[in-house]
């Protein structure tokens, strides 16, 4: 299944429990949520715990939504300037909370600067932008999620974009970005029956892309390693039993304050929903730096 979304600036995330509830399924950020902290998947997909978003997240909505906006226009109208004019369209959008959160627009234009010293986007033929994907395996697995954007060439070869505010990962993190990347190819390829010639994470903030060729037999292994995890998930779904990580990610995460590794107690569990956490619409923000 393919959709895309509307140009709107993104609604907060503050009130996860008010989203509907859809079918268990899992997303890249949710899945790299139980591979970084089993408890922090619960606290998100599970109790829908609320998190007050960050400056550096609401920057990155912004300029998703610039970006989504820009490749709406005519290519010949994909300059520069075009693009500060939707950047101050959507900053007018934005409620005077999430005004004063962003701060200066200036940090936000730097980005969109940084964008077209990548690539210019008035050579560009994107067939979707906020693409979302959903696919069910063989399995009985289902996946989902936001894609930025869906380049297809004159001879059909596609490419997966996705935007990144922050800075090119370090080589710590980088099988990270790879899991995203990966993720959004298997969809690809179970949805379409098309597997992407090239994988692309474009991260603004130093200018520097990171990419990846696929090849089928590599997605195979990896749908077997996310089939692994979801069992995983669901072995710890009845009794609740979502255990936590600590480790260096821990210095950003919103829920200390009710993890048992930092003294805190977990509320109740509130049992295996029969719908699921909408977990694919939360793809195009940063949860900590890279």
């Amino acid at each position: 299944m393919i959709e895309t979304s509307t140009t709107t600036v993104p609604a907060p995330r503050t009130s996860p429990e008010d989203r509907p509830r859809r079918r268990p399924a899992l997303s890249p950020s949710r899945a790299g949520d139980f591979k970084q902290c089993p408890l922090l998947y619960r606290f998100r997909a599970v109790d829908r715990l609320p998190e007050r978003r960050s400056p550096a997240q609401l920057r990155g909505i912004v300029v998703h939504a610039v970006l989504e906006r820009l490749f709406a226009l005519d290519p010949p109208l994909r300059r520069p300037e075009r693009a500060h004019g939707l950047l101050a369209e959507v900053v007018a959008e934005l409620d005077a909370t999430d005004r004063e959160l962003l701060g200066d627009p200036a940090a936000a234009g730097a980005l969109v600067d940084a964008y077209f010293a990548m690539e210019d986007p008035r050579r560009l033929r994107p067939e979707a932008c906020e693409v979302f994907l959903e696919t069910e395996l063989a399995s009985g697995v289902g996946l989902r999620g936001y894609v930025d954007r869906l380049d297809v060439s004159p001879d059909g070869d596609v490419r997966i974009v996705d935007y990144k505010t922050g800075a090119a990962p370090r080589e710590v993190v980088e099988a990270r970005a790879l899991f995203q990347l990966k993720f959004y190819a298997l969809v690809l390829l179970r949805a379409r029956g098309v597997l992407p010639r090239q994988l692309r994470l474009m991260y603004l903030a130093d200018g520097q892309s990171l990419t990846h060729s696929p090849t089928v037999a590599e997605l195979e292994r990896f749908e077997r390693t996310v089939v692994a995890l979801w069992a995983a998930i669901l072995r710890a779904a009845p009794t609740g039993d979502f255990r936590p990580n600590p480790g260096r990610m821990c210095g950003w995460c919103a829920h200390q304050a009710v993890c048992p590794a930092f003294g805190g107690t977990p509320p109740d569990y509130p049992g295996w929903p029969d719908g699921s956490p909408d977990t694919g619409s939360d793809d195009t923000t940063e949860t900590a730096p890279p």
